[in-house]
């Protein structure tokens, strides 16, 4: 990587707004981009792998490691538990190379108070009514919890100013090239 060797970036936004893609997007063109594993206790989507979209754990796993301060950042999101461990991070930084980071709001603020270096983004749906589109057809929810989803997506794009960088995902190869631009590969 170019002059942003060992910043450590965070990329953020609601549910459904498409930060997976967008990661495979720039992984796809870019291998070597690292992106931190999250820890999480919520049950595996189909295809999902352990130790590949994220460390599936059970919440008593989960308070352990908070406990040992073994995470960077841990928040709760829609019912689970979610958390950055932090050993890898902190290596990959400390070896003067990049980390990219998916985490939500609540992740991105305790990154801030600790890593206040770290380039915060923010990804955006093009409108509301897109996310819950979105959101609804990935047919993973049941109704309540698509609801939460909907109401915490409203708290995460109110906190917008918080951030370095806002990127819209109207088409999702536009936004990894806007993800790539900022990562400066």
């Amino acid at each position: 990587m170019s002059a942003a060797a060992g910043r450590l970036t965070v990329l953020s936004g609601p549910s459904g707004v498409g930060k997976d893609s967008v990661i495979a997007a720039v992984r796809r063109r870019h291998p070597d981009v690292w992106l931190s594993v999250s820890v999480t206790t919520r049950p595996p989507r189909p295809g999902e792998v352990d130790g590949v979209e994220y460390h599936f754990v059970d919440q008593a796993g989960f308070d352990r490691m908070v406990e040992a301060g073994e995470l960077l950042e841990h928040a709760s999101y829609a019912g689970s538990s979610y958390g950055t461990p932090r050993r890898p991070v902190e290596q990959r930084l400390a070896e003067g190379k990049s980390a990219l980071l998916q985490i939500d709001l609540n992740g991105a603020r305790q990154i801030r108070e600790r890593v206040p270096e770290a380039r915060l983004v923010l990804l955006v749906p093009p409108s509301f009514d897109e996310l819950a589109r979105r959101l609804s057809g990935r047919g993973t929810e049941d109704t309540g919890r698509l609801h939460r989803r909907l109401d915490l997506a409203r708290t995460e794009l109110a906190a917008e100013d918080e951030f370095d960088e806002v990127i819209v995902n109207d088409e999702v190869e536009a936004a990894a090239d806007r993800l790539v631009a900022l990562l400066e590969i």
